[in-house]
């Protein structure tokens, strides 16, 4: 099996020069760098990459994707394009990885004899139960670009919608944001004040004031607690 290599090195008028090879063994590094009159320094394997992935982060496939990728499925269906290169060539386009790789494999499958639904349905992370009997539907009535159309402008709807109620949630939830910041501002910062006027007075004070005055003088003294807990 071929080993990446990565070499330094020097040559006869004494240039510092520096490489990778994919060769079977060092010694073939060797050989080829001796040919070539390369005065070799080191010689190592090139360190394999180590890729991080956080599950549910990242490389999910969102609705969107799905809609641009169904979309231009049923174009290239449409213009009669044999379902392998459409799907390759969809494989080239996509910029995450699983979707990319799950591509390949469903272009892999059809051609090793299986068919589109049957392909599908190995990858529901990606295609759902509906998203592969629509596809069924289509192989078996010969309109398979119909159904993939149809199935853009569902898709597109549902990204629609969702994108619309994210909009809507975020104002209240900038509301609730400044409403609980003010609240803290107050509570540590307004209120004591008024707790030393109304101490300088010497008066008795309602019981609202006193669970007011508490909860400030609780979240002074004690809200690295409150951190902890977070």
């Amino acid at each position: 099996m071929a080993t990446t290599y990565m070499w330094k090195g020097r040559t006869v008028g004494g240039e510092t020069v520096s490489g990778e090879l994919t060769v079977k063994s060092r010694n073939d590094v060797l050989a080829q760098l001796r040919k070539k009159k390369i005065i070799v320094s080191s010689v190592r394997p090139k360190p394999k990459e180590v890729n991080i992935k956080i599950p549910g982060l990242g490389d999910s496939v969102s609705t969107k994707d799905q809609a641009v990728f169904t979309r231009q499925f049923a174009t290239m269906i449409n213009a009669g394009l044999p379902l392998v290169q459409c799907l390759d060539i969809l494989s080239r386009q996509l910029e995450k990885e699983m979707f990319r790789e799950k591509t390949k494999k469903v272009m892999q499958d059809i051609e090793a004899g299986a068919t589109l639904t049957e392909s599908l349905a190995k990858h529901p992370k990606i295609w759902d139960d509906l998203y592969v009997h629509m596809v069924n539907a289509g192989e078996t009535g010969g309109i398979l670009d119909t159904i993939l159309l149809r199935l853009a402008e569902y898709i597109e709807k549902i990204d629609a919608l969702k994108r619309k109620v994210k909009s809507a949630m975020m104002y209240p939830a900038v509301v609730f944001c400044v409403a609980i910041g003010a609240t803290v501002f107050m509570l540590l910062f307004i209120i004591p004040t008024f707790a030393n006027m109304f101490k300088d007075f010497g008066a008795a004070l309602p019981l609202p004031t006193q669970i007011v005055l508490t909860a400030s003088h609780l979240l002074r003294d004690w809200w690295w607690a409150g951190g902890i807990t977070v």
